[in-house]
């Protein structure tokens, strides 16, 4: 019978929403080292559905306006995909499920190194659903996409069970990633300096932010004026309605597992 559930949830991910893959893991196989254990915010939790979208081809653009755009087209996507399967466990098999953010909202606070750490790892729930493995760029990579892949889960209180886990070795350590980093974030092997991929990937995010206001606030009035009319301070302002914006794609965009 769990299995009868699991293809009908798949069915309708795939083919109802246009989900690109769907994978079934096990909430105690997630290990995420720095995020809540999922008992804290869901005590009952049984099982991850981890959905998979392909990134489009903006990725690989030199234009980083275009390349976000398509970032945001598929963050458009994923959230009312995230909420129709949710609400699909609850109506049709009379689950619990609760939805996961695919990226914003994050706690801002120090302890959460404003930001840095989400609430929920996609990528570790990824890995336990079976949907790929670890890259030399600590992204999953998935067979089929390779780094250009998105994840997002729901988070079910019914025991189904997990898929196998991808056994493939998929990241052929070719090393592209680390040398087209233009932060050096990934010259330690298994983890990122996020600060300095930061500094490339997000110049207007809240280090940008608090770096203008503090010159801001120690600038004379002449000064103060020219700053808010500067291109910096526009990009700020977009920023601050768009959300999270990134500029660099070249740990997804030089990983050549899954291009053709």
């Amino acid at each position: 019978m769990s299995e009868e559930i699991k293809a009908q949830i798949r069915h309708y991910a795939l083919t109802v929403l246009g989900v690109d893959d769907l994978g079934f893991g096990a909430v105690d196989d997630y290990q995420s080292p720095l995020s809540p254990k999922i008992d804290t915010f869901f005590p009952k939790a049984k099982t991850l559905i981890v959905m998979a979208f392909k990134e489009l081809a903006n990725c690989e653009s030199d234009n980083a306006y275009l390349a976000m755009g398509g970032r945001l087209d598929a963050m458009e996507f994923i959230r009312p995909c995230n909420y129709k399967l949710a609400r699909y466990l609850e109506k049709e098999f009379a689950m619990k499920a609760m939805s996961t953010p695919p990226s914003y909202p994050l706690k801002m606070s120090p302890e959460n190194r404003y930001g840095l750490i989400a609430e929920f790892s996609q990528r570790h729930a990824a890995f336990a659903a079976g949907l790929g493995t670890w890259g030399r760029n600590n992204l999953i990579l998935h067979p089929k996409f390779g780094a250009r892949v998105l994840f997002c889960t729901i988070i079910s209180d019914v025991p189904l069970p997990p898929d196998k886990p991808c056994q493939e070795n998929i990241c052929n350590n070719c090393n592209i990633c680390v040398e087209q980093c233009p932060g050096h974030a990934l010259d330690g092997e298994g983890k990122t300096n996020e600060i300095l991929c930061l500094k490339h990937s997000q110049p207007f995010g809240i280090a940008g932010n608090m770096r203008f206001w503090k010159k801001f606030a120690q600038s004379d009035i002449e000064e103060q004026k020219k700053m808010v009319a500067s291109p910096e301070f526009m990009s700020l302002y977009q920023a601050s309605f768009i959300g999270f914006q990134y500029f660099c794609f070249n740990c997804t965009k030089f990983c050549p597992i899954g291009t053709k």
